[in-house]
Order: C-alpha cells, then sequence, then structure tokens
C-alpha cells in the first residue's frame, strides 16, 4: 500500500507533535528526579540518620523564606545562620503563622546555594516533606535536622563553599479531603438528610 507524499508527511508531523507533546510532559518529572538524583540545581538530600564522620573545619549555613505572590500566611526563620562542623547534625525552625480568617494548606519548594553545595545538604527530618494546614490565627514553628556531607571536602568544586543558603518558598495547595470534610462537616451534631 503505497501512501499519497501529502499524507506521509501529514502523518510525520502529527508524530513529531505528539513526540514533542510527550517530552515536555515528562521532562518535569524527569529533571525534579535528575536534581535529586545529582543535587543540581541546589536540590538537597534526603537521609535517614545523621552522618557518622564529624569533621573540624566548619560551616555558616544561612537560612532563608518567601512565599508564593498571594500567599496569606507569614513564614520566616527563627534565626539567620548558624556555624557547624561539616558531618555536624543541625536544627533550625521556621515559623509560620496564618493571619487570614480561613484555613490555608501550604507546600514548602527549597533549594540549597551554591548549587554544588546541594548535593552534599542532607535533611533528616524538615517540614517541608509534608503538606501543612493552618488553620484562622495558628502560628507553627517547624523544624528541618540537616547535615552537611563530609564527602563534601573531597569535591573539586564544592569543597571551597565557606557558607550554604538553605531557601524555602511556600505555596497554597487545596487544602487536604480529611481538614475540607471536617470544615463541612456540622458543627450543632445534626445529621443532614
Amino acid at each position: 500500500m503505497t501512501t499519497d507524499p501529502k499524507t506521509r508527511t501529514l502523518l510525520q508531523l502529527v508524530g513529531v507533535v505528539v513526540f514533542m507533546g510527550a517530552m515536555a510532559w515528562a521532562s518535569v518529572p524527569f529533571y525534579t528526579w535528575f536534581c535529586r538524583v545529582t543535587g543540581y540545581g541546589g536540590t538537597t538530600n534526603v537521609a535517614t540518620a545523621a552522618s557518622d564522620t564529624v569533621l573540624e573545619q566548619t560551616i555558616k549555613i544561612r537560612f532563608d523564606a518567601s512565599k508564593d505572590r498571594g500567599f496569606g500566611w507569614e513564614f520566616k526563620p527563627l534565626q539567620t545562620e548558624m556555624t557547624l562542623k561539616i558531618g555536624e547534625e543541625g536544627l533550625a525552625f521556621y515559623e509560620a503563622y496564618n493571619p487570614t480568617d480561613r484555613p490555608i494548606a501550604g507546600q514548602a519548594t527549597y533549594n540549597v546555594a551554591p548549587y554544588d553545595a546541594g548535593a552534599y545538604f542532607s535533611k533528616i527530618e524538615c517540614f517541608c516533606f509534608t503538606e501543612q494546614v493552618l488553620m484562622p490565627g495558628e502560628r507553627v514553628q517547624m523544624p528541618v535536622t540537616f547535615y552537611v556531607d563530609p564527602e563534601i571536602v573531597n569535591d573539586r568544586d564544592a569543597k571551597f563553599a565557606k557558607h550554604i543558603t538553605l531557601s524555602y518558598t511556600f505555596y497554597e495547595i487545596d487544602l487536604p479531603t480529611e481538614v475540607q470534610a471536617a470544615l463541612d462537616a456540622p458543627t450543632d451534631g445534626s445529621a443532614v438528610n
């Protein structure tokens, strides 16, 4: 069966468009995976325990907070910086406050600068691992436990880092279903028919 050259060209163009669409759709998850594996773009590691090696060399950790435009919370680090030995476990706190009259759910994204240090910044526990819900007027302190992997001193680029900045940005997400269901439930104890 022979096809008309115009039809063949049209099918090839449609194939290219479908392929490009699929690649665009897959690029975000692939890029996220790549950054998590390599530390590229300031993506940190996740650890289950603290480092078993602590060096005498110190590094300064700076803390930064921002929020998406229009996000109703106030959000800030409770310390602006700390100095730790490389490999030593650190504990920092961020504070979030919901001054509005409605519950708001948020999720934090993060990065580390300089980017070369991202692969060596390891979080053990972090508020950014889960979504956060604040009721009207609620204020919370949220911890992040971390360390800088001693392997940083063997990296030809990252070993020159004298400080690392950990940045979080909060953005609003939909309220979790169970929170929304609790808010929608009758408060006088009567059942809805």
